[in-house]
């Protein structure tokens, strides 16, 4: 008679709890197997005397032919006339005689996927770990599971940490243009909220003897694909500006267009049916030089406009930027945006903001935060200071928004000369 198999210890055969498994050899929980010579007698006794033994291997020649589970077993022992019958056979008349048989070298992942085109028996039969076809132990589905739970939480650790390092790298790019604003804007704000850690909204300023260039730009997406948008951006901004040509927000904005539609090959501007599919992605933007000599402000906006509080006047005035989004495939490569110059009174308040604010959903008909609100918001608390003028926008957002998922990503900058 053969004797009775028997599972090793836990800690014999499974790696601690809080390990990431990888391979189906760390799933290994050791059984002694059985084989086609033992009865359904010897079997029945093993299933009593263990009662944690989900199911029992049955090996020949060291390779397993099949797997007989408990449940199955004892609901067929338990029928009319069955122990009778079937007590003193052989145990391969209750053996599944096509087990899930995985190599330990398989991979988590992959064993996943076996698991589940292998029908549902395997969640309650569990598998048989072989090496080389030749039988090693036993597999349950639960254990399984959770590796695969902790292997989808490691991943998403080691990209969130990605993230948060990229986060931290694209901050470090704009830290110039903090500086610069703290130290030539004494009286100003900065709104950089991403939806998603990282952003796809950016900013630039950068001071010169007679002036200053002030940018704001929302690149297509959110997030990481964003965050790539606004790294290219950048690159191009810091290569077209010079003393010149910061002087000429709308042919800034036009060199910086044909930049990026050679770039990324977004030159179709037709695209059809029978066109190769491939990115369109751009950004709208303000770009305003600020002349400290003439008190004039020249700005060109792509799809992004420009709001004014004039010292003694009454409301916001609004300036539309062209309607035309910079890099994008449909934008002529040759396209021309327009400079609106104005010549500012002292004490005038300038503001940039990014679509997140205006599209931002909420209020009681989940409809957008819209121009309006900020129009008003910015009225409202016209005599304030900047930094005050920031918070009082932000809590008006915020009590607006309630329970909606931030849309965008969130930017603004407003500064007073």
């Amino acid at each position: 008679m053969n004797s009775l198999p028997t599972l090793a210890p836990a800690t014999a055969a499974r790696p601690h709890k809080h390990a990431i498994k990888e391979y189906t050899r760390e799933l290994l929980i050791l059984v002694q197997p059985i084989n086609s010579a033992t009865t359904n007698e010897e079997v029945f006794r093993i299933f009593k005397a263990q009662e944690g033994l989900v199911s029992l291997p049955v090996v020949e020649d060291g390779r397993p032919i099949g797997l007989i589970n408990r449940h199955i077993f004892m609901e067929s022992l338990a029928r009319p006339f069955h122990r009778e019958i079937y007590l003193r056979k052989s145990c391969i008349a209750f053996m599944d005689k096509q087990p899930l048989v995985i190599e330990d070298g398989t991979s988590i992942e992959e064993l996943s996927f076996r698991v589940l085109a292998d029908s549902s028996k395997v969640l309650a039969d569990g598998f048989i770990i072989v090496r080389d076809g030749y039988y090693l132990g036993l597999g349950l589905a639960q254990d399984m599971l959770g590796a695969v739970a902790h292997l989808q939480a490691e991943k998403n650790r080691l990209v969130m940490e990605s993230i948060d390092y990229g986060s931290i790298i694209q901050q470090s790019l704009s830290r110039a243009s903090r500086e610069g604003m703290r130290e030539h804007l004494p009286d100003h704000f900065l709104i950089w909220e991403p939806r998603d850690v990282v952003s796809g909204d950016f900013y630039h300023f950068q001071h010169f003897d007679d002036g200053f260039l002030i940018v704001l730009f929302d690149c297509t997406g959110h997030g990481v694909p964003g965050a790539f948008m606004t790294l290219i951006m950048s690159a191009f901004l810091q290569g077209a500006i010079n003393a010149e040509s910061c002087r000429d927000p709308a042919r800034l904005i036009g060199e910086i267009n044909r930049k990026v539609k050679v770039a990324m090959g977004q030159l179709d501007e037709n695209p059809g049916a029978g066109t190769e599919a491939h990115s369109d992605d751009g950004m709208d933007a303000a770009f305003c030089w600020f002349d400290r000599r003439t008190r004039s402000l020249t700005y060109a906006g792509a799809h992004m406009p420009l709001m004014l509080v004039l010292p003694e006047t009454d409301g916001v005035t609004v300036i539309d930027g062209d309607r035309h989004g910079v890099g994008y495939a449909t934008t002529a490569m040759e396209q021309r945006w327009e400079n609106h110059q104005l010549v500012l009174p002292a004490g005038t308040a300038v503001y940039l903001f990014s679509d997140g604010v205006f599209d931002q959903l909420g209020g009681d008909k989940r409809i957008a935060f819209g121009k309006r609100r900020v129009r008003a918001c910015l009225t409202e608390h016209r005599d304030r200071s900047l930094p005050e003028q920031r918070h009082a926008l932000l809590a008006a957002l915020a009590e607006y928004q309630g329970e909606e998922p931030r849309k965008d990503d969130v930017s603004a900058i407003g500064f007073r000369v």
